[in-house]
């Protein structure tokens, strides 16, 4: 233990010393100070004082000098063995700050290639640390925004900036494109302070199955909103890049997300979703037209998840995006073992809360549409089961997971999804069910019944209000529950256009279609009912979307 604080020790002051050295030679060419951004080291072990320490007798041999630090000249060539000192002691915790650092340094001097390459060792370090991340106290963790997605769009960033970086030559696009997804398994493990269950399908390989879909990639970064697309029957990954700041878009997205849950604020909605349109579809859209694509996956950057993209508006043609796509969201490039909807037989569970309720200091009003809704789901499946109110709790819940083959867990009430990951829960008769709670749950039934659900519906349920990353809950629970598929609300709509939606769902789901086509029919029925969003566009399926 203590050989390895001092490793790390005399890691860090290399870290310093080259720190030093670099401003100073960049003042010597320069005749300006450098300034580079603050570092965000965790905090070193202090080595105890000594004690005690007796000069050595005259028949001691003379300790053996200090190790000799490489000369000034090799400290700033990044390719050098650098690291090592660190990395030898599997110290990636350093290594991956140190590499970071040089990266920063080498950008500021404009030297992109060699950039990117210290930043691929950083990103490989922090690979390496996942599961070391997650398991450090909360008290002492990472603080994740500052210290570990940065080297991440800072990487993407320079990827992308590469002058070979052609579709031509598409390997850094690739790459690009890991690194995102990388990052969003990042969040996920950061949210649940534990790793995330491993998905089995590669994406890529449904795309070149299903010939009418195409997947979508936008990655914000500080000056520009870069959109990375696959479409089938192409081993080519398309970039595209609209010349918005992440501080206008990420505007945009926050008053967006604030006027949706309000019926009469349609024509701010269109405006907002308009301009959205037009930096993430308009770029894009004559690839899909060409290529017949007829659904869209996305996987989502940053404060995008918190909005459903339904509501990207074509003002030019007057449609909302799921007027041309059925839409569908994925939290990474690969899926739980996907398979078509319509080859499984739709056995519901069906359980919800309607009444007022009053759960750890926290007040819940009547849901007065609840019943109805689950009538109208039983009314359009062939087999169900219902819970309703003091049936609905977590004893009867788990005990009828566990006991009967449902293929479709649908849950009427109140919930939220948050970025913490305490305040993202659903709630029973007398308890909130967490969201640890409800992936045990729900996963329990894999060691006594081998069937996985196929679709987890969360109707009810909202993103919490002022979190700019809520709807990292509503990733965790399609991650992390085992499901192949969940379908959920971003803002709650008490009203019996809810009932029509879900009886149209199910009544699409028994006709065969895609869970993607089925849910865009639920809407598209709402829609020529009732255009305000508030009403048809709440709704989000995660996962798999056949």
């Amino acid at each position: 233990m203590v050989a390895r604080v001092t490793h790390i020790f005399a890691a860090s002051c290399l870290l310093m010393l080259f720190n030093s050295l670099t401003i100073t030679s960049s003042r010597a060419q320069t005749g300006n100070r450098v300034q580079l951004p603050q570092n965000n080291f965790t905090s070193l072990p202090q080595l105890p004082p000594p004690q005690d320490v007796q000069p050595p007798s005259p028949r001691t041999p003379p300790p053996s000098p200090p190790p000799q630090l490489p000369p000034p000249s090799e400290l700033l060539q990044p390719d050098q063995s650098l690291s090592k000192p660190a990395e030898s002691i599997n110290a990636q915790d350093i290594a991956y700050q140190w590499h970071w650092q040089m990266g920063r340094i080498l950008q500021k001097q404009s030297n992109i290639p060699a950039a990117t390459a210290a930043y691929h060792r950083a990103y490989n370090a922090l690979k390496s640390l996942r599961n070391d991340l997650v398991a450090i106290n909360p008290d002492v963790q990472f603080s994740f925004r500052e210290s570990i997605e940065p080297v991440y769009r800072q990487y993407v960033d320079l990827l992308l900036q590469l002058k070979e970086n052609t579709n031509q030559k598409p390997d850094n696009l690739l790459l690009a494109r890991e690194v995102i997804e990388s990052l969003q398994l990042a969040e996920l493990d950061n949210f649940f302070r534990s790793p995330c269950l491993l998905p089995r399908v590669d994406l890529d390989q449904l795309i070149e199955k299903e010939k009418s879909t195409a997947v979508i990639y936008p990655i914000i970064l500080d000056n520009r909103l870069e959109i990375l697309t696959r479409l089938p029957g192409q081993n080519t990954i398309y970039r595209k890049t609209a010349k918005v700041s992440k501080y206008i878009l990420e505007n945009t997205v926050e008053q967006l997300q604030k006027d949706l849950p309000v019926a009469s604020r349609e024509p701010d909605i269109r405006q907002y979703s308009q301009q959205l349109y037009n930096w993430l579809i308009t770029p894009i859209e004559l690839d899909l037209t060409k290529k017949g694509i007829t659904s869209l996956v996305f996987v989502l950057d940053g404060s995008l998840r918190n909005i459903p993209m339904a509501i990207l508006y074509d003002k030019q043609r007057q449609k909302y995006l799921i007027e041309k796509y059925a839409i569908s969201l994925t939290p990474n490039l690969q899926l739980v073992d996907p398979k078509p909807l319509q080859n499984v037989h739709l056995n519901v569970l069906v359980v919800g809360v309607e009444q007022k309720r009053s759960i750890e200091g926290k007040s819940f009003p009547e849901l007065l549409n609840v019943t109805q809704e689950l009538i109208q789901v039983q009314s359009e499946v062939k087999s169900s089961k219902k819970l309703l109110n003091q049936e609905f709790t977590k004893t009867t819940l788990q005990k009828q997971i566990q006991s009967t083959p449902f293929s479709v867990v649908h849950i009427a009430t109140h919930g939220q999804f948050s970025s913490d990951v305490e305040q993202t829960y659903i709630i029973t008769w007398d308890a909130l069910l967490r969201v640890r709670e409800l992936d045990n749950l729900l996963r329990a039934r894999g060691e006594s019944r081998p069937e996985t659900i196929e679709l987890l519906v969360l109707s009810a349920c909202k993103t919490a209000a002022g979190d700019k990353r809520a709807a990292l809950g509503l990733a965790g629970v399609a991650v992390q529950a085992g499901v192949r598929s969940t379908i959920a609300t971003l803002w709650t709509v008490d009203d019996e256009s809810t009932s029509d939606f879900m009886g149209e769902l199910y009544r699409q789901l028994e006709a065969g279609v895609t869970k993607a086509q089925a849910l865009q029919r639920a809407q598209l029925a709402i829609l020529a009912k009732e255009n305000r969003p508030y009403f048809w566009a709440p709704y989000v399926l995660v996962g798999n979307w056949l």
